[in-house]
């Protein structure tokens, strides 16, 4: 069964959308420079009303470590999503028990061995920092590692991801917002069209 992620979720409404949906992974962004950037205590508001079977994940770029372990608290998963090394990720598994997702920009084959010797409990292949765009997916049709598939991921190309490739989970965040906001719609046909396929 491929996993959901609905990732940049700012507001209540959306967590309501999501309780209703039930994806597995909810991400909150803590990245100053992105829009759907939000505090620690708006997280920590959300998720008082997220439902408890909903993971949380929190997506940092390139953060201090000391400011990562002070969010974990409120957190399930950690997101990597800068130029962390090998040796920063260790770090963030042996400093907390959090399970630690490390995202990749795959351009070419050797992105993609870069990413197979993570030491991250996950790995997530991706176009870019929520470029809205894929990469090309024949560059990872026969790895073994489970992994998270993200960028440029739509209800409309989603059901041809998990038929050609069966990622372990897809994570989605413009492709199911309207004008920069989350949208009920476009979250309930994602989560359709993925479930249509498993």
């Amino acid at each position: 069964m491929v996993k959901i992620k609905f990732c940049g979720l700012s507001r209540l409404c959306d967590i309501e959308f999501a309780n209703e949906i039930k994806p597995d992974y909810a991400g909150f962004v803590f990245f100053e420079k992105s829009r759907r950037n939000i505090s620690f205590e708006k997280a920590e508001e959300l998720k008082k009303f997220l439902a408890p079977e909903i993971k949380t994940v929190g997506v940092f770029v390139d953060e201090k470590i000391e400011k990562i372990l002070s969010f974990a608290k409120i957190l399930d998963l950690i997101q990597l999503h800068g130029n962390e090394n090998e040796i920063y990720t260790e770090k963030i598994k042996n400093l907390t028990d959090k399970p630690v997702i490390k995202a990749f920009q795959i351009k070419n084959e050797k992105d993609l061995e870069v990413a197979l010797r993570s030491p991250a409990d996950y790995i997530m292949l991706d176009s870019g920092q929520g470029t809205g765009k894929n990469f090309d997916w024949k560059l990872i049709k026969n790895i073994s590692r489970p992994y998270f598939l993200a960028g440029g991921l739509n209800a409309e190309n989603v059901a041809d991801a998990v038929k050609i490739l069966n990622p372990f989970a897809v994570d989605v965040s413009s492709g199911i917002e309207t004008d920069g906001f989350k949208d009920k719609i476009k979250m309930l046909d994602f989560a359709k069209a993925v479930r249509k396929e498993n």
